[in-house]
């Protein structure tokens, strides 16, 4: 709808100039649409809240994943004071903006026929970026997947959201029967990979389908060993068959008696030469061949020691097409073998488990967030991949409960795949639940000293999340005490009045770490406090929270 100016004051006239004047000439330009959740944070302050009756613990050993229910933008808010730079993939599959409707804005439907469909879209999405892009670390990656109705004004907000990355668009194949549009039909959706710079962040895929392959080049000149004077070295093989090593790069004017050289304790040095004795090539360098040592194997092939590659790496292709793709039958019909009720267009197991192999290389510790979580497939798919190599990853998945999304879909799934359904055995991990709730404030920019105090009070298991000491041991008027499983523990004393404080210090002394937070009105004024107690860390509170709440709501 075209805004009126006739009926406007100066002062609103100058102001709409002013934003005009400020307006991008070149980019994504769209109409920034107020949201209710946004504005809500310059007067309510997002907190967290546990439901314990949740609670899952089925092995000690591995760590506790969470779920956060509430709306995105604020449970990100939270997460930007628990958890800033210290997530390793981002996975997030937001709503499609298919005209259908399917989601709202600002408790309404959007359908095709609202003129500010797209930008009340691209409004809601660069909130929740800009909140998100603060948690990832340095080498943190975002995937984004997403359908043609936005991926191309997607792309140009990643582009501007995150300048100092790289971006890749990739096809999923999702949908083989294809789903009818006016003139074409849809198989595809896609999902923005968006990863540092300047180096190699994509690991490679394993690919068990492939046939084994000779390692030795063969036919035509170019396999020959004159073509590439690095590739010809020997290979040594023990007895038992097995790849045990590499040697130098033969000199131009050393030529081996014959492929195979026997040694008395029945290993064997093999070079690339062929039957009628040509001195040809390894396929790989002297300088690269140790990155594929595990994949190869010597054999027996025609009565003579063959060395041959399996279990091949690949680089991920931009194309991704598989039955294992199909969100119908790896989707929905999984989904329906999980939990009885039911949600629309659930991923492929497959599609979100590959895209965190895609990145996450072979690191067992990556803390994975999906703050579009909808049924929990990421959550799934994170403790699938920890069961096949035995890893220690975590999950942190965030989503509304309208409709009791969260209670009867997504907390349902994670906790029959922990602890089992029909036939299907559980995968050991633990799980903890969280609501957001609110501290009300005049102002996030000017709070009372009341609301000091009670934001304090409240903000115990945001403190408890940032130190990673989930466990609440003990609460008072003066204090609150959380451990973990390794001796570390978090207290908070809540009061201006100190009168209290030397006994929590002298409670908390004896555990082997220790981060104590205590009431202040302003910043480090106990930081060199307690200095005898070298286990205890002091930290203020509540001003690093309002300070993270300010930033948010820059005015």
């Amino acid at each position: 709808m075209a805004k009126d100016y006739s009926k406007m004051n100066k002062e609103e006239l100058l102001n709409e100039i002013t934003k005009l004047e400020s307006r991008k000439s070149y980019g994504l330009v769209w109409e920034d649409k107020p949201e209710d959740v946004v504005e809500q944070c310059k007067t309510q302050i997002p907190i967290l809240t546990e439901v314990k009756k949740y609670f899952i613990e089925k092995d000690l050993d591995k760590p506790t994943n969470l779920l956060i229910e509430g709306d995105n933008y604020h449970a990100l808010a939270t997460l930007n004071y628990t958890h800033r730079k210290q997530i390793d993939i981002i996975y997030i599959d937001p709503p499609y903006n298919t005209g259908a409707k399917d989601w709202k804005y600002n408790n309404d439907y959007v359908d095709e026929n609202d003129s500010f469909r797209h930008s009340k879209w691209l409004s809601m999405m660069n909130h929740r970026l800009r909140l998100s892009r603060n948690l990832l670390t340095d080498e943190g990656a975002l995937i984004c997947a997403i359908d043609h109705n936005e991926q191309e004004a997607l792309g140009v907000m990643l582009d501007e959201l995150f300048p100092e990355r790289e971006k890749v668009c990739v096809t999923i194949i999702h949908n083989p029967g294809g789903i009818q549009g006016n003139n074409f039909s849809y198989t595809h959706e896609y999902a923005y990979f968006v990863f540092p710079k300047n180096g190699t962040y994509i690991s490679k895929v394993i690919r068990d389908d492939v046939k084994p392959t000779p390692l030795r080049d063969w036919g035509g000149e170019e396999s020959k060993r004159e073509s590439a004077r690095n590739c010809f070295y020997p290979i040594h093989v023990d007895k038992e068959m097995n790849v045990t090593g590499f040697g130098d790069v033969l000199p131009e004017n050393k030529h081996p008696k014959s492929a195979v050289l026997k040694e008395k304790d029945g290993s064997m040095v093999i070079y690339p030469i062929d039957s009628d004795g040509v001195e040809r090539k390894w396929r790989f360098a002297r300088h690269t061949v140790e990155s594929i040592e595990d994949e190869l194997r010597c054999e027996i092939v025609n009565g003579e020691p063959s060395i041959r590659r399996y279990k091949q790496k690949y680089r991920w292709k931009t194309v991704w097409n598989d039955s294992k793709y199909n969100a119908n039958v790896h989707g929905t019909q999984y989904l329906a073998g999980i939990i009885k009720e039911k949600f629309p267009y659930p991923k492929s197991i497959f599609t979100v488990e590959d895209c965190i192999k895609a990145i996450i290389h072979d690191k067992q510790t990556a803390t994975v967030l999906d703050f579009f979580a909808g049924s929990g497939t990421t959550g799934h798919a994170v403790l699938k991949l920890n069961e096949e190599d035995g890893g220690n990853r975590r999950f942190i998945l965030c989503t509304n409960n309208e409709n009791k999304i969260a209670e009867e879909v997504t907390y349902p799934r994670v906790k029959n795949v922990i602890k089992g359904y029909g036939d299907v055995e559980g995968i050991p991990a633990n799980l903890r639940y969280y609501k957001t709730d609110f501290v009300d404030v005049e102002s996030v920019h000017s709070v009372s000293d009341q609301k000091k105090i009670e934001l304090t009070y409240k903000a115990g298991r945001m403190i408890a999340l940032r130190e990673d000491t989930l466990e609440e041991t003990e609460k008072n008027d003066w204090w609150q005490i959380f451990t973990d499983k390794k001796g570390k523990t978090t207290a908070i004393y809540f009061k201006e009045d100190k009168e209290k404080l030397d006994d929590l210090v002298k409670k908390i002394s004896k555990s082997e770490s220790a981060v104590l937070y205590i009431f202040s009105w302003g910043k480090n004024e106990y930081k060199n406090e307690f200095t005898g107690h070298k286990n205890i860390r002091v930290e203020d509170i509540p001003e690093p929270i309002l300070e993270v709440y300010k930033e948010i709501n820059k005015k």
